[in-house]
């Protein structure tokens, strides 16, 4: 039997990101050609002031691009409004969140808020989303906690959740494991995994935690100077995409064990 097309969430066509000014455009990066599949995961990575956080931010609208479209569920991104675009993508930023007095729950039902009427009163069906995106992050036993009174991780968790009331088909998180020790970065990104597995939202991260990228993505978006490319982890290493990452003066990376090593 033939193998069914896979539904692509977001694709872009010859993509240009970067600033534009009165005197001049700053290109970060161009011909950006890349889709995300539903229910996949896929690890956004290149090396420090490459243009991750320019990518995302141009994907979510945050910045225009200077030239190409993106494209998501066939529709051209300048055509959503402000209020389609939160049914559609829900955004988790590494920026401390002003509501920290808030409790889990409150924070969490903010997610809601694209979906409600103009007094924000929450429905039975708004409800059960909001509960069950507690349950599918474990963090039932936090409901009632103020967020100051989380660590990173937990926050993180959170803020995770919050994205999953939002239910949307596609998640964009901008580095979910800075500031966690390695169990927690680990963690996350499991969970992220799972989250796109048991709900067939698409999950988009950037990351400098390269080597668990690899290891739990089903795809993964590689930015160097040169060039931007996409594909399997298997693949990626295969076409030697990690190997030009970083000056090979101090780390190399070992396509055996798909990861980086220091130089001895």
């Amino acid at each position: 039997m033939p193998e069914t097309k896979q539904h692509i969430i977001l694709k872009t066509k010859n993509l240009t990101i970067g600033y534009a000014s009165k005197k001049e455009d700053t290109i970060v990066a161009s011909n950006i050609n890349i889709s995300l599949k539903k229910g996949e995961l896929i690890g956004l990575v290149g090396g420090n002031g490459i243009g991750k956080s320019t990518l995302l931010k141009t994907l979510t609208k945050v910045e225009s691009p200077l030239s190409g479209s993106i494209i998501i569920n066939e529709q051209s991104l300048d055509h959503y409004s402000n209020l389609e675009l939160a049914k559609t993508l829900s955004l988790v930023l590494t920026e401390p969140i002003a509501s920290k007095n808030l409790t889990v729950v409150e924070l969490v039902a903010l997610g809601r808020q694209p979906y409600t009427n103009w007094v924000g009163n929450l429905s039975e069906t708004d409800s059960k989303i909001i509960n069950q995106a507690l349950k599918s992050t474990n963090i039932e036993d936090l409901k009632h906690k103020k967020c100051f009174e989380l660590s990173d991780g937990q926050l993180q968790k959170v803020m995770i959740a919050r994205a999953l009331a939002q239910d949307t088909d596609l998640i964009i998180l901008d580095e979910p494991t800075s500031h966690l020790d390695m169990y927690h970065k680990a963690y996350i990104l499991k969970l992220l995994q799972k989250l796109a597995k048991d709900t067939g939202k698409t999950i988009l991260f950037s990351s400098h935690e390269i080597d668990l990228a690899i290891q739990l993505c089903d795809s993964m978006i590689v930015m160097s100077k040169n060039k931007i490319v996409s594909d399997t982890p298997c693949h990626l290493i295969e076409k030697g995409a990690f190997t030009d990452l970083f000056p090979k003066d101090l780390i190399v990376f070992d396509e055996k064990t798909g990861s980086f090593r220091v130089k001895k």
